[in-house]
């Protein structure tokens, strides 16, 4: 499970920062993987409000760290915790401009009518804080994560805000910081711990196993915690499988291939299941493996590559109704 954190504040070890360290801390004692973004310290290119996302899907920007990094991450993410201290009302510009590129997701689901996969289960939170007392202090950054996690394709699950937080150091010195953290994350993160980890794997992790693990994602997210690598990972994912998925609905943009190996330390699978490729998997005690004998549709004809899609998807639906009933 990953939880991601976006860090707005430009100051160095500030009040935000803590927040989200802690937040972050308490996430990985219960086992969640953590990433943080500290937008200050990124190349993000702010939204040029062209319009070109809505028509093809894509930020016309495809040089800086939101495209080569940041995307990818946040369909990646079971979890997105937003963190700023508030400047006018609202996040501050460091953190605005990554906000502001999620057009490119929003225009992948309300205009290209596409669905990323992990939508139905991921998960995001709004860290905040801020120097007055006011009490509409908080109004318009609520607003903003509302609007941003249904771009990303999160639930909003809620928000912690912390007023006359002004001088380094005040936010460690908040009475109730700690509890009220420990209760947040338990609320946010415990309803996704538990779910059977099934790793999908193929040679290139290009094609068959992306299209298992998201079918796996979109059809039982909430049960299934699906990740996918491959023995010999590919630079890039197949585009013509992409756009098999697209025929589903099922949206498979800004999706990375990984090695099979750091795959199994990191996810430690219950279930490993591998394409019919013969893949050498590494011994993992106590995970059940089992084997589709599924033909590898790379460079083949189209119509080839929807026979291999339409297979995997019966497939996983039967594995889940195998595991689950």
């Amino acid at each position: 499970m990953l939880v991601l954190g976006l860090q707005g504040s430009p100051r160095k070890k500030g009040n935000t920062n803590y927040l989200l360290s802690v937040f972050m801390n308490e996430a990985e004692s219960y086992g969640a993987q953590t990433r943080v973004i500290e937008a200050a310290k990124k190349n993000i290119v702010p939204c040029l409000g062209c319009g070109f996302c809505e028509k093809n899907g894509y930020c016309v920007t495809q040089d800086d760290d939101m495209t080569h990094e940041i995307y990818p991450l946040l369909r990646a993410a079971d979890a997105v915790v937003l963190a700023s201290p508030i400047y006018f009302y609202n996040v501050t510009a460091q953190l605005k401009a990554p906000i502001d590129r999620s057009q490119t997701l929003w225009a992948r689901k309300y205009k290209l009518n596409l669905t990323d996969p992990a939508r139905n289960y991921r998960r995001g939170y709004l860290l905040a804080q801020g120097a007055t007392k006011g009490k509409n202090l908080f109004e318009g950054v609520n607003l903003t994560a509302q609007y941003f996690f249904d771009a990303v394709g999160a639930q909003f699950n809620g928000s912690l805000t912390y007023r006359h937080i002004e001088d380094l150091g005040d936010m460690e010195k908040h009475p109730t910081v700690h509890t009220e953290v420990k209760a947040a994350v338990k609320e946010l993160v415990l309803p996704l711990f538990g779910r059977k980890k099934v790793l999908f794997a193929c040679r290139e992790n290009a094609c068959r196993s992306q299209m298992a693990a998201a079918f796996a994602q979109y059809l039982a997210g909430d049960k299934i915690e699906a990740a996918c690598a491959g023995s010999e990972p590919a630079a890039n994912i197949n585009p013509d499988m992409v756009d098999v998925m697209k025929e589903k609905g099922i949206d498979m943009a800004f999706r990375t291939t990984r090695p099979l190996e750091a795959a199994v330390v990191e996810i430690k699978p219950d279930i490993i299941i591998t394409m019919g490729c013969g893949e050498a998997c590494p011994f993992v005690p106590g995970a059940q493996r089992l084997d589709w004998d599924l033909s590898d549709p790379a460079g083949k004809s189209m119509d080839f590559m929807r026979n291999v899609r339409d297979e995997i998807e019966e497939n996983v639906k039967a594995l889940v109704k195998s595991t689950f009933g």
